[in-house]
């Protein structure tokens, strides 16, 4: 059984008199896969009518890419790398890169066009600490986006710089009790 909500269109008589600025949210932790709460997110603001991106750079193994993504609802383009595997190291084939590097201009130009209100970038520290995009490459994007998109980044080790200019850092841990 396959459901979708179907949110209400908006129009310019809804519109805010003023904008609202967007944030920049940090999910931080010391191990991988702790998704589900910021696709939780994703999905609730998605199901209020507002656009979501959410790329995942390192997750390959379904051939999907930019030019396929995967629509959960009318407002929630999921898109990973067009990569017959997840990436786990630096070193990648030329194809891998080409796919990688395809996958950021791609995002990078979807939000310049305002056709995202949010964007997931999951496991974007990674990618920046495998050397894969640069550090300053994404303090340029989160700098140069449209003031009004929020940005969600996930990823183990953030990079200071991206944690000093974030509205919102989470770092999530596990906890053992006995």
């Amino acid at each position: 059984m396959v459901s979708q909500l179907d949110a209400p269109l908006r129009d310019s008589s809804h519109s805010l008199p003023y904008s609202v600025e967007g944030l920049l949210q940090v999910f931080t932790c010391p191990h991988r896969s702790f998704f589900t709460s910021v696709m939780a997110q994703a999905l609730r603001i998605a199901g209020q009518g507002t656009s979501v991106l959410i790329v995942q750079f390192l997750k390959g193994g379904i051939r999907q890419g930019s030019n396929n993504p995967v629509q959960l609802g009318q407002n929630l383009d999921w898109i990973r790398c067009d990569l017959p595997r997840c990436i786990n190291t630096p070193d990648l084939e030329e194809e891998e890169t080409i796919a990688l590097r395809e996958l950021w201009r791609y995002m990078q130009a979807a939000v310049a066009q305002g056709k995202y209100s949010m964007v997931v970038l999951d496991e974007l520290s990674l990618v920046m600490n495998f050397g894969l995009i640069s550090e300053a490459e994404v303090l340029n994007f989160l700098k140069s986006r449209p003031s009004q998109v929020d940005v969600i980044l996930t990823g183990p080790d953030m990079p200071e710089s991206i944690l000093n200019i974030a509205d919102q850092i989470t770092e999530l841990r596990r906890t053992h009790r006995p």
